[in-house]
């Protein structure tokens, strides 16, 4: 039965009764109205059809503002209360209750203060002499659920803008490498563990400093959050400053850890780096190893070499301190170099618990390669495998380089001792140890 709620008497003098709720609940409704008739009016209509609604009644809008709460559903709003400012009025509920439904009622047939009821923001407009129990319940219950149905597209449009400005954001976060003039071809794959996100913990960067040497750098932050993807491009702008501000090997990498340990949410965190400096004629590299996996050298008509590295430091933020050895490498004049992240060779081969490791990552790679794959191609052809031996998407991020040197006439290459490789089932004939 319908009851006006903080009314003490009705007209008559007794008391109105409480409405008896409904197995969701009644509609909990707000009636602004100085007229107790009217109001009557209302309660009535409501109570034809059974109609369970639990109303507040106000006489004025001020005295309707500090019973307008969060479970307010609808709002009957007269336009023409004594103390009112029509259509203002609408706005000014709307911005103290913008989720709540509002239904302007006036004793005027108006068509064009109706539409600009609803143009001020109400759901519908209704006239006191046209309204029955069954409009004006429809009515009500037609304004809460177009109420919610706009709400939800609000937020709906709301949550896309903010998964675009996300993009944006995270799209500008990811390097620009500047190489100009080093003559190298960089290609780059990049793809966070979280879902729905563009950006993990993993980093790169390649620039070209003034005098010809080429530096590149791939680092993997532990974790998968927000806060690690927010450490990685910490960690790489950092890497990129120093760089240009002349800094290189152990000194810099001594100077990313300081940067890490300030910048880490705990001292749990730590980083694994792989850093190199290409020379300018571009035959040979210095290499700097914190932990992470050593890059592989492509060369045509040869399958694919680890880099040679006796001494690998420790990652960044495990030690107070650290050494990070550097080993000169020879590149020749053609090559590509691929660094990656260790999210590509942590990935499973099949059901079991093997994974596809460094050795299986050189037989991929060398398939593909000697397939005549490169570029773009190699590196997305190796991912989309390295995938489907998982199962499905890989649970880490991963973060793919390609550098490649093409030669105007080549000479012969420096000797590079090949890593031995472990079968993958369909190649294990080319785990050989003969010189690349």
């Amino acid at each position: 039965m319908m009851t006006v709620q903080n009314r003490r008497e009705s007209v008559a003098g007794a008391p109105i009764p409480r409405p008896r709720p409904s197995a969701s609940g009644p509609l909990p409704v707000l009636l602004i109205e100085d007229d107790p008739v009217d109001a009557e009016a209302v309660q009535n209509l409501l109570a034809e059809i059974g109609t369970e609604v639990q109303v507040r009644w106000a006489t004025s809008l001020a005295e309707a503002l500090p019973q307008l709460t969060a479970d307010t559903a609808c709002v009957l709003l007269d336009l023409e209360l004594p103390d009112g400012k029509g259509l203002e009025d609408i706005r000014t509920l709307l911005r103290r209750a913008p989720r709540t439904a509002v239904l302007a009622v006036t004793g005027t047939v108006d068509l064009q203060l109706g539409a600009a009821a609803v143009a001020a923001g109400a759901q519908d407009f209704l006239v006191k002499q046209e309204m029955d129990g069954r409009l004006l319940t429809r009515a009500v219950r037609y304004a809460v659920e177009r109420k919610r149905a706009d709400e939800s597209q609000r937020r709906l449009v709301e949550a896309e803008l903010r998964g675009q400005e996300n993009a944006r954001l995270q799209r500008h976060l990811l390097p620009t490498p500047l190489l100009d003039g080093s003559g190298l071809a960089f290609h780059a794959r990049y793809r966070p563990g979280r879902r729905r996100a563009l950006l993990g913990g993993d980093f790169y960067d390649a620039v070209r400093t003034a005098d010809g040497v080429v530096h590149v750098v791939i680092g993997d932050v532990c974790g998968h959050g927000p806060d690690e993807a927010a450490l990685g491009v910490a960690l790489r702008i950092a890497w990129r400053t120093l760089v240009f501000a002349g800094l290189t090997g152990e000194e810099l990498l001594a100077t990313l850890q300081r940067v890490l340990e300030h910048e880490r949410r705990s001292e749990e965190i730590f980083a694994t780096l792989c850093m190199l400096a290409i020379a300018p004629e571009g035959h040979e590299a210095e290499l700097h190893l914190a932990g992470h996996p050593a890059p592989l050298l492509l060369r045509d008509g040869a399958g694919p070499v680890l880099l040679p590295f006796d001494d690998t430091g420790p990652a960044l933020g495990l030690l107070g301190g650290g050494a990070w050895p550097a080993a000169r490498v020879p590149l020749g004049p053609e090559w590509s170099l691929m660094l990656y992240t260790d999210g590509l060779i942590e990935g499973r081969i099949g059901a079991g618990t093997r994974r596809l490791g460094q050795e299986g990552l050189i037989d991929l790679i060398g398939d593909h390669h000697g397939a005549g794959l490169h570029g773009e191609t190699l590196i997305d052809t190796a991912v989309s495998e390295v995938e489907d031996l998982n199962g499905g998407a890989l649970a880490d991020d991963v973060a793919v380089l390609l550098l490649t040197r093409a030669a105007a006439e080549a000479a012969p290459a420096p000797a590079v001792t090949r890593a031995r490789r472990a079968p993958r089932g369909r190649s294990a004939s080319r785990a050989s140890g003969s010189p690349a």
